[in-house]
């Protein structure tokens, strides 16, 4: 029997007794907070019932018609873990179902006797987990002994407790090798609601079972091991509601609507028949458990196309959107893949060079140093080689640049000549055939993109959010950029320009992939694929004219790094007027008005995206 004295927030600490504290975090037991719940439950489907009460709050037909409507819902959490989301959806409906009856009683002299119409076995979920699946039920047990005594409290009674009745339906089951259907069937009188927080788990650090998933649920689509593991449940609830009195709401990380997943996995969902009805941008997801699990995430609702509003979420605010794409953007869907070249008029990017060498062809500043003093002749086989971390925090690392026709000279000097021989056994030992070819010649980085004397713009493969952009620069001739960034060969001042300018900005964050919220950069998909439009001379050498503006604020400030020039906190005036500067004049290689919001800049550039390279999608 469960104790009478058992109030608000206990229910947690009841379960907290018999779920060591060991095993909450790996069994997906984060108590996840309500306000973060309530982002998924409110427009999934909580904020329309309470605008239907509201609208009939003086119709006892109406209202005794919503009663009907919440006594047939089904809420279904495909990855329930131990319950969370449900039970806030029980208690919440248990809210408004005692609201409602409480305006009937208002609206009716002679009184009535309400008694809650809202079962447990409304519940639905599967969970992997053993444990977390009897957690699962024994917190919806609690959950509606609670919400009984609200309700006695409020009407002078309540359901009878006793005996025990079923708990929902809870599965112990992978969701993943299950049919949903099976499990909560879909049915004439009833609308069915997924909502959940199923697990992300990138390619790369997904189980052999959570592989075997994979393939057999997104098998079929091209590239999908490049997925999230949260594909899955995406994909499958696609399935679930299409054609059926269903919608589907779950958190995931952002990384599923950024980089190359958007253009693997969203055509397989958004289409003719499924569209996206709501979303919340990227925010902070934690919860209350002692080591917090927070992580940054987006939430997505998926409904049958129909012609009821769509809103984003952003910051705390609400926008009304005619649609919402993979991007989370209101335009027509659009899938942008990685592309060789660019479509715009400006240099190409790379990758860095790659030594491929074990570390024997990297030199600390003190190897370096130490190898000068004992062979000065070294000096001319050593080059600056720069990375993403050495460019925005001023780090140093040297490497060996040795041309073939330097490599009797190089191995005359011992430590030079023993890093070379261990470069060979090294490449030898690899199991790569482009690898161990490359023995030949341990002089050699694995992939060289440096050209000799010429001077190139590094490009940080990532960088913070809350920079105003990635920060780039030129770097001199002596210079190697290495494999942790990219570079721009043969550039100018008018690619660095468009490169620093908030347009370009604004398309990395929204086309290109993050890790969390930092910006993650790709020349196949952000450079390649960014639209800039034909300009004049004129207009170009204004835009190169800002662009060495930027650096010499720079160069007033060289005591900072690039880190510390770009932190919103402290950057100099003088490098933020020179910023705007720039801005004002991209933006009028575009269009004669600025732009006022990224939202205005991204719209801009999808439909010149679509004109630049003849791309109509739906």
């Amino acid at each position: 029997m469960l104790p009478h004295a058992l109030n608000k927030g206990k229910r947690l600490k009841l379960i907290g007794l018999v779920v060591a504290p060991s095993l909450r975090s790996n069994m997906g037991m984060h108590y996840t907070s309500v306000p973060n719940i309530m982002k998924v439950i409110d427009p999934l489907f909580l904020n329309e019932l309470k605008e239907e009460f509201e609208k009939h709050a003086d119709s006892k037909t109406k209202l005794e018609q919503l009663l009907l409507r919440l006594e047939h819902l089904k809420i279904f959490d495909p990855a329930c873990g131990s319950g969370n989301f449900l039970i806030i959806a029980y208690k919440e409906l248990r809210k408004l179902e005692m609201e409602i009856f409480k305006r009937i009683q208002e609206l009716t002299p002679e009184g009535i006797f309400p008694l809650s119409r809202i079962q447990l076995s409304q519940f639905y979920g599967i969970e992997l987990d053993d444990f977390a699946h009897e957690v699962a039920i024994l917190s919806l047990w609690l959950a509606e002994h609670q919400m009984n005594l609200k309700f006695k409290e409020t009407f002078g009674h309540t359901n009878p407790a006793l005996p025990l009745k079923k708990s929902g339906n809870i599965v112990c089951n992978n969701s993943n090798a299950i049919d949903w259907t099976e499990v909560c069937p879909h049915s004439d009188n009833s609308e069915t609601f997924l909502l959940g927080n199923p697990p992300y788990l990138g390619s790369s650090i997904q189980s052999a079972d959570q592989k075997k998933d994979m393939t057999s649920v997104l098998g079929h689509i091209q590239s999908y091991k490049k997925l999230d593991y949260i594909a899955t449940w995406f994909y499958r609830a696609t399935q679930y509601i299409t054609g059926n009195k269903a919608k589907s709401a779950f958190v995931t990380t952002n990384s599923i609507c950024q980089g190359e997943q958007v253009s693997i996995l969203w055509p397989e969902i958004l289409g003719q028949d499924i569209e996206i009805e709501f979303a919340h941008r990227s925010f902070k997801w934690s919860n209350n458990a002692k080591k917090n699990a927070g992580v940054t995430c987006i939430i997505v609702g998926l409904r049958n196309t129909n012609s009821q509003p769509k809103h984003i979420y952003t910051a705390g605010s609400k926008i009304l959107a005619s649609n919402i794409n993979a991007y989370l953007i209101d335009y027509k869907n659009l899938y942008i893949s990685n592309r060789r070249s660019p479509i715009a008029n400006i240099s190409p990017m790379s990758y860095g060079s790659k030594p491929a060498d074990g570390g024997n062809l990297i030199l600390s500043p003190e190897e370096k140093a130490t190898l000068v003093a004992q062979y000065p002749a070294a000096v001319k086989f050593i080059k600056r080689f720069i990375g993403t971390d050495e460019f925005l925090y001023s780090t140093e690392r040297h490497c060996l640049w040795i041309a073939d026709n330097q490599v009797s000279d190089a191995c005359k000097i011992p430590p030079i000549n023993e890093r070379l021989a261990d470069v060979r056994k090294m490449r030898k030992k690899s199991t790569k055939v482009p690898t161990q070819e490359m023995a030949n010649f341990p002089n050699r980085f694995g992939e060289s993109r440096y050209v000799d004397g010429t001077p190139s713009i590094v490009v940080p493969a990532h960088s913070s959010e809350n920079r105003r952009c990635v920060p780039m620069g030129f770097l001199d001739g002596n210079s190697v950029v290495s494999n942790s960034a990219y570079l721009v060969l043969n550039a100018t001042a008018f690619d660095l320009g468009i490169l620093q300018s908030t347009m370009h900005t604004t398309w990395i964050k929204t086309v290109g992939g993050a890790l969390e919220t930092r910006i993650r950069y790709s020349s196949s998909l952000c450079y390649n694929n960014f639209p800039f439009p034909k300009v004049s001379e004129a207009q170009k050498t204004k835009v190169a004219e800002c662009a060495l503006e930027i650096l010499a604020q720079r160069e007033l400030h060289s005591e900072l790094t690039l880190d510390e020039l770009y932190d919103p906190d402290i950057m100099p005036q003088g490098l933020k007027d020179a910023h705007d500067a720039l801005d004002l004049v991209v933006d009028s290689c575009y269009r004669a008005k600025p732009f006022e919001t990224m939202d205005e800049q991204i719209v801009f550039l999808f439909k010149l995206y679509e004109k630049m390279t003849g791309t109509q999608n739906a």
